[in-house]
């Protein structure tokens, strides 16, 4: 079946209206908006003083040192989109939210309605102006995924020219930073490229999510052609006696009614791909939404959406100054008694990896977002997670990096003369321990400068403890470092020792004094 005819609108830099619209930041100025202490949007003033996607705080400060920067709130980014959305829902039907900021719609009937895709796509674009004084630009193309990257430019793309286009795209369209980094290690530039592969060879190698985003590469919109419709009774419903009126009690009937209709497809073997939310307030007046997302939502997910939605319609239509409120539905004049989730689109749930922390993605974002809050309140450097490269010791070879940085080693993995062999020690001693080595006779064990050995290493002493028996021994492993610099040149002999207590330790000789670097399990 062939990706469906879809229009996308899009609204660059989202995050930073959103907090014009909500909180007053003058979106004219220099903004970023931070995720993790990095940029993940920013106004066009900070652009054009060299402020990007990626960088982090204090790299973008130094670039631009006017910059306001807030934090990411995805919350914020809903309740803002929320008018956006009604006022193209003014004009067209079957609105599908992808995330704030961008919507998609099949372009076949505005394209009909409005005598073509050009015609329906400038009256969205005036309509939303009108209604939300807000930028937006649309692209249309042969499903979601290539119009989201058309919408980027403002193209149409023809009708049967969707794979030409998006042959010439970049990997980083994909929108998936580590699958891009491992393929472009791979020698792979752009998506015609990762399209050319085998899709059973990329789900083999890469696994379910890097099959999706070869879909998509190859011009393919894949939950069109995977998604079912799902049968009645998958849809939860539940009615409260007490309108619901405040976000906070609102929240909560999200969490639950969520919980539900994740428990409900689990059961099924199903997984949720594009949710309908539905709600009646107590004066009749009734809300309809629809979220769609790129993988599986989760129960978590599911909550978050729901809650989003439910702050938006509660919480009222912000807008920026200026904008014409006519033809857009206002806020509800009465609490909600009765929420419905719809999963409009469903996918089998069959065969997917658990993640470390447990279910595909739920508890992984949890870990990520609980990592990331460590990391605002006590800096970047305070989670770190090791990244192994070259060099001739353990210590040279794991460099630690923060939390969310590039996993780069500091060190090519090139070989590397004079390298320890494995096996590699399970634990390096940040600073290593004095010790001594001694021969049978009780002399202390030296390498000469053609390393050669004095004596066979029989005894062990570690700072003040008593000696233990060297039942075991290999080496002399030399290394002779950085010699044309004398006041950074090092030399010095490492041995590999296992001892009687059962222990198994890497020692090092340098300018006659031993000490132990690393210890072996």
């Amino acid at each position: 079946m062939a990706p469906v005819r879809t229009l996308v609108v899009w609204c660059p830099d989202w995050p930073v209206l959103a907090a014009e619209i909500v909180d007053g930041v003058p979106a004219a100025g220099p903004v970023a908006v931070l995720r993790a202490n990095r940029v993940v949007a920013c106004s066009e003033a900070a652009r054009r003083d060299g402020v990007r996607r990626g960088l982090r705080k204090r790299e973008a400060q130094a670039r631009c040192p006017r910059l306001t920067t807030i934090e990411y709130d995805p919350g914020r980014d809903t309740r803002a989109f929320e008018p956006v959305v009604a006022a193209i829902e003014a004009v067209v039907a079957g609105v599908e939210v992808t995330r704030p900021g961008a919507a998609a719609l099949a372009a076949r009937g505005p394209a009909r309605y409005f005598g073509g895709e050009e015609q329906a796509a400038e009256r969205i674009v005036e309509q939303i102006a009108e209604a939300c004084a807000v930028e937006s630009q649309v692209g249309v193309a042969d499903g979601v995924f290539a119009a989201g990257l058309a919408a980027r430019t403002g193209r149409i793309i023809p009708s049967g020219g969707t794979p030409e286009f998006l042959a010439g795209q970049p990997l980083e369209a994909l929108a998936r930073p580590a699958l891009t980094d491992l393929l472009r290690r791979l020698g792979l530039r752009t998506l015609a490229d990762f399209a050319a592969l085998p899709a059973a060879d990329v789900l083999a190698r890469f696994g379910f999510d890097a099959a999706l985003a070869h879909r998509l590469a190859a011009g393919h919109d894949h939950r069109p052609l995977a998604v079912r419709r799902p049968p009645a009774d998958l849809e939860v419903t539940e009615t409260y006696d007490e309108p619901l009126d405040r976000v906070d009690a609102a929240a909560f009937a999200a969490r639950t009614l969520a919980e539900r209709l994740h428990a409900t497809l689990a059961g099924h073997g199903l997984a949720c791909t594009r949710l309908g939310i539905e709600a009646v307030t107590a004066h009749g007046q009734e809300l309809h939404r629809v979220w769609r997302h790129d993988g599986l939502l989760t129960a978590a997910a599911i909550a978050d959406r729901v809650r989003w939605q439910l702050d938006g319609w509660l919480t009222g239509t912000n807008r920026r100054p200026g904008a014409d409120v006519r033809g857009v539905p206002p806020r509800p004049t009465a609490g909600i008694v009765r929420l419905r989730l719809v999963p409009e689109g469903v996918l089998a749930h069959a065969g997917l990896q658990p993640g470390l922390w447990g279910e595909t993605g739920e508890e992984r974002q949890r870990a990520h977002r609980a990592l990331s809050r460590v990391q605002g309140i006590l800096g970047p450097e305070s989670v770190v997670t090791a990244v192994l490269g070259g060099g001739r010791s353990p210590l040279d070879q794991v460099r630690l990096v923060p939390w969310g940085d590039e996993r780069t080693p500091a060190r090519p993995t090139a070989p590397w003369p004079g390298r320890i062999p494995p096996p590699s020690p399970a634990l390096v001693l940040p600073a290593p321990l004095p010790a001594a080595v001694y021969d049978s006779s009780g002399e202390p064990v030296r390498v000469s400068a053609r390393l050669e050995v004095s004596a066979a290493p029989a005894r062990l002493a570690i700072g003040t403890a008593p000696p233990v028996a060297i039942v075991g021994w290999s080496g002399p492993w030399p290394v002779d470092e950085r010699w044309w610099a004398p006041a950074e040149a090092r030399r010095r002999a490492r041995f590999q020792v296992s001892l009687a207590d059962g222990g198994a330790l890497l020692l090092s000789l340098a300018a006659g004094q031993w000490s132990v670097e690393a210890v072996y399990d």
